[in-house]
């Protein structure tokens, strides 16, 4: 509860700078801010509370996934300042709406009724939506925004209902008093129907397929930071929420219900992976990229009861990654005007450091040893296997098969091509942030105890 709030209060800071016109302070206070309040929160760890009659309960699962939401909150951020160079006047902005999108992060894993579930996401998506239409001049950005509106509205309109339907079931948003009623050996029908609506809003948010439509022009048409942001942040928030929500409930996720999950799962995965094959837009890419891995992330609920540990691990793995490989993005493409790969040919020569990064980020994501992303897929396929579902680590294995044609795709043009024009100085926050955050899944690589003993 005290991160949450420290959290709001650091985002209405980022306000109160633009006033008294402290511009240039805001990012720095802002990435202090947020390594004070990671400390707080790491503080909550042994600490097991809840609040508010239970509207927000904070227990291991929501410190240890807020405390990612927070690291990958501080590398936004200090990607932000070069990223915004032009717009001066208006960086208090952009910096308090991602912050106030971590407090909806936050509540999102810190909830115990739904409607503080609601709540948190809701700021969330809010966030995401001003975030990318922001750039006005755009209009592939304010088609983008416009799009992800509509269909986020459409989410949040399932989602809601099927709270309607569990309340009307249960006669309680509270989340233990739901865990309790659900052992009673009559459950009404719209109690199910009610936890389907639930999933199937939940997918749309981690653009699963086949609510993935809105994912690639989303990407495309945003501005870069805003789809890193989508692409890491609100992916991984969105599926540690999916997964809390059923496990928290104490949902019998049925055998028909794992055939459903089983399907998406593999569906996301090829789907994904095939339509990233034809791409020539590294965000475009990206976006099919970030559809496989929630496919694969998905094969969690298959062994929800014991795959926490697995899906922080994950997430970690994959978010790291993400965050790398477009901070490498950010540079090759800023003042280009699109994101085509041949913008990054010959980077290999001009700017060996960040070809570097960016080759091992998409080697981590195509689940390629000494990476994070290798170990990460390594124990969904074990935990998969002892669930009785080897179907599905066949298909998954496959797909790391087929993802690793389009990574190389973008590796190869960058050490096999010629550079097509100079490139300009690397601003030093690109080069930290992408190093910090390889260096980082590359430790959690070499020692997965680091995460998964958080969970144990």
């Amino acid at each position: 509860m005290n991160t949450l709030i420290a959290i709001i209060g650091l985002g209405v800071l980022c306000l109160l700078f633009e006033i008294t016109n402290f511009r240039k302070a805001i990012i720095p206070v802002t990435i202090i801010g947020l390594l004070a309040i990671l400390g707080l929160n790491i503080s909550e760890y042994n600490s097991p509370a809840t609040y508010y009659n239970n509207m927000i309960i904070v227990n291991k699962f929501s410190v240890a996934f807020s405390s990612l939401f927070i690291v990958l909150t501080i590398f936004l951020v200090a990607l932000s300042h070069n990223f915004y160079e032009n717009h001066q006047s208006k960086i208090s902005d952009y910096i308090a709406i991602k912050i106030f999108l971590l407090s909806g992060a936050v509540a999102m894993v810190s909830f115990g009724n739904l409607s503080m579930f609601f709540l948190g996401i809701e700021v969330l998506s809010i966030s995401l939506y001003i975030l990318a239409a922001s750039d006005r001049t755009s209009i592939k950005s304010n088609e983008a925004g416009l799009k992800y509106f509509l269909m986020g509205s459409f989410a949040s309109g399932i989602l809601l209902f099927g709270i309607c339907l569990i309340y009307g079931a249960m006669g309680t948003f509270d989340i233990t008093e739901i865990s309790e009623l659900s052992q009673s050996a009559e459950l009404p029908s719209w109690f199910f129907i009610g936890i389907v609506l639930l999933t199937i809003g939940m997918l749309f948010k981690i653009a699963a397929v086949p609510f993935h439509f809105w994912a690639p022009d989303v990407y495309e048409g945003s501005p870069a930071l805003t789809t890193a942001t989508m692409s890491t942040l609100a992916k991984v928030v969105a599926m540690a929420t999916l997964y809390k929500l059923l496990t928290a409930m104490n949902v019998e996720i049925t055998y028909g219900f794992q055939i459903v999950i089983v399907v998406i799962s593999i569906a996301s995965m090829t789907v994904g992976n095939i339509m990233a094959l034809k791409q020539t837009n590294v965000k475009r890419m990206l976006a099919f990229s970030g559809i496989s891995h929630a496919g694969f992330m998905l094969m969690v609920l298959l062994s929800a009861t014991t795959a926490a540990g697995s899906l922080l691990y994950y997430a970690s793995a994959y978010a790291l990654a993400g965050i790398a490989s477009f901070s490498v993005l950010l540079y090759v493409c800023k003042n280009k005007g699109n994101e085509e790969i041949s913008n990054f040919n010959g980077l290999g020569k001009s700017n060996p450091i960040m070809a570097a990064v960016l080759t091992a980020s998409l080697l981590s994501m195509a689940g390629i040893p000494i990476f994070a992303g290798f170990f990460a897929k390594f124990m969904l396929f074990t935990q998969t296997i002892q669930a009785g579902y080897l179907v599905v680590v066949i298909a998954a294995v496959i797909n790391s098969i087929i993802s690793v044609g389009y990574y190389f795709k973008l590796i190869l043009a960058m050490y096999t091509k010629e550079p097509e024009e100079a490139t300009a100085k690397t601003p030093f926050v690109f080069y930290a942030v992408a190093v910090v955050a390889i260096v980082l899944n590359i430790i959690i690589g070499l020692f997965p105890s680091l995460i998964v003993d958080v969970l144990a």
